[in-house]
């Protein structure tokens, strides 16, 4: 029979992910001889052997990848035969401005979970086990192609075994660049809450114990007790800072109220909910309930933060998610965190470490700088973490999956589109996200967090790099958002670069038609808090008909004034004020004695347009409701007003609904919200229960958005209605309202992977700038 050769080219995510090992293996199996590398392009195979020998090869290679990559392309060329001796793996090589593809990283898998758990293993009790099959990968890339010297393990040189492990193409360890154990990798310690070293003597406080580690130098003992301890100052009620994967967490008990109080005074963080991690699954199910397509969410490889509905006798402290209805879940993504889980301890407060308004920490002496005041102890490690990523959180509505916030698990898995150059999107100021384009990829970054600060923008300036650094970008064009005062769109401005400007609300819709791969145009409903307008006002409640070059704003809730501006969002109680003003102003000193005093001012602001902008927004529509119902006046977490509005609905069989009126003005529908206010007003008056009420509202926003759109359809004669912006991570509006227009026909299309809030923005300006460039340059 008569040898063939072929090179192969494999682009998607091949690196850190154990391709080139199961490549080795597969061809070994088929009789096959060659090499195969990594390189910046991807994956590099030359390879020979019997027709039907490759055949098998290709197959497999094909249908069954390791479950880790992505592959995205495949391209095959036949050479003359070489006569290869063996097949073998060979160092990587760079070529420059190529693209290779990185996995995210990876929670702990059931093989390196067994062996953490096993006393006779060598790895038992070890916090920094991997394979190829999980483990850090994005967090700790320095530089491409992924090879151990690019990274933060480069400092630890791999001891004898190891080395083997990593030699052995029969073993998972084979090429795993974090490859380590408790001979050659990185340590767990402990400190007090000043960084002070905390010395085992007084971990192991029994001096027979003391002599058995002195005697055997066991670090897998010494972790043992590290743990021990760990977890008995955590039930006794402290508070620790624990060095995670991507970033540091503070923990404590979630079972234990005093220490939830505790760390909520010491965080400045009297009401937002805290994520908790809990042991297992069937300890989440005591909790929450759990539905198979949430559980395989808690129990993949992403392992996110999971928003569950809480139990009717749910048992944790009601101080963890204070008047909410759901709790955010997570279970165990590291052997750090499966260890801290060996004791009696079930529910864990693990909520991101950082000083509000900071990002992430991530550095070990900066964390000890800045959380010295709000933990007790450091749980640290010696692994460098190069890029710090948050956790992702996501929930399951209508049986599919809606991440909320992007990260770690799911960033920087890339997109599918083609540019026509180079080009870097900035994204919004509040859940920043960045994205680039090279090649036929797009390329999402993990959440940034709310540009805030000098200390943000630095953080996101150097995500810029880092992305552009890791991925070969330099790009031609740079997108900002149309708003002036955004550090995203100052950063813009600053750059050497040709600078195009998105309208923010048809970022949010285009973002959702590209995650849906529609390219026709649509309905595109945007309902959040804030976007700059082209009139200079701020939006919010946008109707509009687009398509990914162009829109046309169709209809809107009627303006109504901000006072105070921004000091709006943070208080309610204005907008409520604002919009009695407009519809009752005899009421407003006495739905809430939070007015005040400050009614008369307020008023006098409004009259006069003193320190006023003019909004649309739904989000703030949403805070008025909350306000004039006395259920939240003054928030301490963005959507805190509409969220705690939304957690009062316990009846879902009521679609009872208020009046509205839409207007026609210079070629737009306008939603008159007088009558809803009104209608508001009077049942308070009325004494209808609070939580009657807040259905009743916000069934009738669903009422009149369908209406709008049946209207928009007659008009345009488009059918598809595409919902994206934050209001729409309320369920019982998007629930409703998916419902709704599919009973009156329609297509209806929102978000799944690509967060439907501010995280998706990035995405929505690099293909709005994109259609742009085609259009002019007729591409």
């Amino acid at each position: 029979m008569k040898i063939k050769r072929l090179f192969i080219k494999v682009e998607g995510i091949v690196q850190g992910v154990g391709f080139r090992p199961f490549v080795y293996n597969t061809a070994v199996l088929n009789n096959l001889k060659g090499w195969v590398n990594n390189t910046s392009e991807g994956v590099f195979i030359d390879i020979e052997g019997y027709d039907d020998n490759l055949d098998n090869f290709l197959n497999e290679l094909r249908l069954n990848p390791p479950p880790l990559s992505r592959v995205e392309k495949i391209n095959i060329v036949e050479k003359n035969p070489f006569n290869f001796h063996n097949f073998e793996i060979k160092e990587s090589l760079e070529h420059l401005d190529k693209i290779t593809l990185i996995s995210p990283d990876i929670s702990i898998c059931k093989d390196c979970r067994e062996d953490i758990l096993d006393p006779n293993n060598r790895r038992y009790f070890y916090p920094f086990t991997n394979c190829t099959n999980c483990g850090p990968r994005y967090s700790i890339i320095r530089q491409i192609p992924y090879d151990r010297n690019k990274t933060t393990m480069e400092i630890f040189e791999m001891c004898p075994e190891c080395t083997e492990e990593y030699n052995n193409p029969l073993n998972r360890r084979f090429h795993a660049q974090p490859n380590a154990c408790h001979n050659c990798g990185p340590h767990i310690y402990l400190t007090d809450s000043k960084g002070v070293d905390i010395p085992l003597t007084d971990i192991i406080d029994n001096n027979q114990e003391l002599n058995k580690l002195h005697s055997t130098n066991n670090e897998a003992y010494i972790n043992e007790k590290i743990i021990a301890w760990t977890q008995k100052k955590l039930k006794e009620g402290f508070i620790f800072a624990v060095k995670g994967l991507t970033g540091f967490h503070l923990v404590c008990d979630g079972e234990n109220s005093s220490a939830v109080d505790l760390l909520r005074k010491r965080k400045h963080r009297p009401d937002k909910p805290f994520a908790v991690m809990v042991k297992d699954i069937n300890r989440a199910k005591k909790y929450c309930t759990v539905n198979a397509k949430e559980e395989e969410l808690l129990s993949g490889i992403r392992k996110p933060i999971v928003l569950l509905n809480k139990l009717n006798n749910y048992s944790l402290p009601e101080t963890l998610a204070p008047n909410q209805n759901t709790l955010g879940v997570m279970l165990p993504f590291t052997p750090l965190h499966e260890l801290l889980f060996l004791n009696d301890l079930n529910v864990l407060v693990m909520t991101s470490a950082n000083v509000r308004g900071l990002p992430l920490e991530y550095i070990n002496d900066n964390a000890v700088d800045h959380l010295s005041d709000v933990v007790d102890y450091f749980l640290m490690h010696d692994r460098d973490i190069f890029i710090p990523v948050d956790d992702s959180v996501s929930k399951v509505v209508l049986g599919r999956e809606r991440v909320i916030r992007r990260a770690r698990g799911y960033a920087p898995e890339p997109i599918n589109f083609k540019t026509v150059a180079p080009i870097l999107a900035c994204g919004s100021n509040m859940k920043n996200t960045i994205c680039i384009s090279k090649d036929n990829f797009l390329f999402l970054s993990p959440h940034n967090g709310d540009l805030e600060n000098l200390e943000t923008y630095e953080h996101y300036k150097n995500n810029i790099d880092h992305l552009e650094n890791i991925f070969s970008s330099n790009p031609e064009y740079i997108v900002s958002d149309m708003h002036p005062s955004y550090y995203s769109t100052q950063y813009a401005q600053s750059c050497d670069t040709e600078l195009i400007q998105v309208q923010h609300h048809h970022a949010h819709i285009v973002s959702c038609m590209i995650g849906n791969k529609l390219s026709s145009k649509v309905i595109g409903l945007s309902f959040d808090g804030t976007g700059y307008g082209t009139d200079g006002k701020i939006w919010g409640s946008e109707f509009l008909i687009c398509d990914y070059e162009n829109f046309h704003r169709a209809a809107h809730l009627d303006y109504v004034m901000m006072p105070g501006g921004d000091a709006a969002i943070l208080e309610p109680w204005r907008m409520g004020a604002s919009y009695l003003y407009h519809s009752k102003p005899e009421e407003i000193t006495y739905i809430s004695d939070f007015y005040g005093n400050k009614a008369d001012i307020l008023l006098k602001m409004i009259d006069k347009n003193i320190n006023c902008v003019e909004t649309s927004s739904m989000g703030r529509f949403f805070d008025a409701v909350s306000s004039i119902l006395d259920i939240c006046q003054k928030v301490t977490y963005e959507g805190q007003a509409s969220m705690e509005l939304e957690a009062l609905i316990n009846n879902n069989d009521n679609d009872s609904s208020y009046d509205y009126y839409i207007f026609n003005k210079d070629n737009e529908l306008i939603i008159d919200t007088i009558p809803i206010i009104n209608s508001v007003v009077n049942d308070l008056r009325a004494g209808t229960s609070k939580n009657m009420i807040a259905q009743r509202f916000h069934n009738t926003v669903i009422s009149f958005s369908v209406d709008i759109c049946k209207r928009l359809r007659i008009l345009h004669n488009i059918n598809d209605v595409a919902l994206s912006g934050g209001v729409f991570q309320n369920n019982y509006i998007f629930v409703g309202l998916v419902n709704a227009l599919e009973t009156q026909g329609f297509n209806v299309y929102s978000h799944s992977i690509i967060p439907t809030n501010d995280g998706g923005i990035a995405l929505g300006q690099l293909v709005i700038a994109d259609a742009k460039l085609k259009s002019n340059k007729n591409y």
